[in-house]
């Protein structure tokens, strides 16, 4: 079975906090939360826990998220001691981007692919952090975990997401196929 992660992370600061965009990894994980086809599971992590995550995605073969090119990956590379990039990444975002040119977000496509939005937004998210409600937080990032993995298994059985653009659905096709298996990725991970 192809070891594939689906990816979500939440942030300890705002961008406000570190001087705008383009400084994801100032931003510190509170959260990130896991699914690993390989063993059906769910998984969340904390910042103390990260080393531990660390392995796991270094053997993955596949790290699905949605903005977790230029945002997830950014946020989390300072706590691994490999190049995150190195493993084969897929972006629904990007994808979303590529299909319909323009970006959308992840509550606009669950909406009209699912049928359901999401729990919350990152603000409550931090508010969560600040305010010492970890279990929220983690509720709200394994939701938002979920939510990713079923936008991407509807992608893959169906080559298109939805999205609701005021009264209408509208489709964005998508070219979505399952990744290569890694070769040596589960040796690379034991040897750190």
């Amino acid at each position: 079975m192809l070891n594939k992660i689906v990816l979500d992370l939440e942030t300890q600061k705002s961008f406000e906090e570190v001087g705008g965009r383009g400084k994801n990894h100032l931003l510190k994980v509170s959260v990130c939360g896991i699914y690993e086809y390989s063993r059906d599971k769910y998984s969340i992590y904390e910042e103390s826990e990260l080393p531990k995550l660390g392995s796991i995605l270094q053997a993955a073969d596949q790290i699905i998220g949605f903005n977790n090119i230029s945002f997830d990956s950014e946020v989390l590379q300072p706590y691994l001691n490999f190049n995150i990039f190195e493993v084969p990444h897929l972006d629904i975002l990007e994808e979303v981007v590529k299909g319909l040119g323009r970006r959308l977000s992840l509550e606009m496509i669950a909406q009209g692919t699912l049928g359901a939005g999401k729990s919350g937004s990152g603000l409550d998210a931090l508010v969560f952090y600040r305010n010492g409600r970890i279990e929220e937080l983690k509720k709200y990032c394994l939701d938002d975990v979920k939510i990713t993995r079923h936008v991407y298994e509807y992608a893959l059985r169906n080559g298109k997401l939805l999205y609701k653009d005021l009264l209408n659905t509208k489709e964005i096709p998508l070219n979505i196929s399952e990744p290569q298996k890694r070769i040596g990725a589960q040796q690379q991970a034991v040897l750190f």
